[in-house]
């Protein structure tokens, strides 16, 4: 795969939206763009205004919907906050008008979304499969059970990171950090690149571990 030149990559945040969920790919493209400053990163909201995030922690968005930021990658963070963005029509809007060439990318509940539009029939995905405490009674659901549920024509699956193609699927909170460094590779960078990206995060061990839990998966055309 050539390299693309200037893959832009846009995060989408929203009320109670995981931290980790969304920083960990910044991070890693944060990272990345010391050593291709041609990368870039974004925040993309619903407008402008400051977003609190899960724990209080409040960004400022660069890019509104009504501006439509042009990007490579657009990519959906779970978090509490999922259990309202799964219907919100705004934000389902906006992703059906992005370009086919837009790769469409979540990190754990964030798949929620995507299932909830229809875009996982006939697709694997992916989400966290390890559940809180809530989750794990009697009155709650692991989310990944919970995405067979939105989405009964996906198929489930526990790998680390699901490429389907144009949508590609996170599974628990810190897949987010897997989901940067497949973006590069998606983006056409090389094993030594991206290698040399989790040496500089002191991430090489976690990298060489997870590097392989990627399910790949080619849609066939009619």
């Amino acid at each position: 795969m050539s390299k693309k030149q200037g893959f832009r990559l846009g995060v989408y945040v929203f009320k109670d939206a995981e931290v980790v969920d969304y920083a960990a790919p910044y991070g890693v493209f944060s990272v990345a763009r010391r050593l291709d400053p041609e990368l870039d990163v974004f925040l993309v909201a619903d407008s402008l205004r400051p977003v609190q995030t899960q724990a209080g922690l409040t960004v400022h968005p660069n890019y509104s919907f009504n501006e439509m930021p042009d990007m490579d990658a657009f990519l959906i963070p779970g978090g509490f906050g999922t259990r309202q963005e799964t219907y919100n029509k705004r934000l389902h809007r906006f992703i059906f008008s992005l370009p086919d060439t837009t790769l469409l990318t979540s990190v754990c509940t964030g798949s929620w979304i995507y299932g909830k539009m229809g875009l996982l029939d006939g697709l694997p995905a992916t989400s966290r499969k390890e559940p809180d405490r809530q989750e794990a009674s009697e009155m709650g659901k692991v989310p990944i059970d919970r995405l067979a549920e939105i989405a009964p024509a996906c198929t489930i699956s526990r790998a680390r990171i699901v490429d389907a193609g144009r949508i590609i699927t996170g599974a628990g909170i810190a897949s987010g950090m897997e989901m940067g460094f497949h973006l590069l590779r998606r983006a056409g960078y090389g094993e030594d690149f991206i290698s040399d990206v989790a040496r500089v995060m002191e991430y090489a061990e976690a990298y060489d571990l997870y590097k392989h839990d990627i399910e790949y998966f080619t849609p066939s055309r009619m």
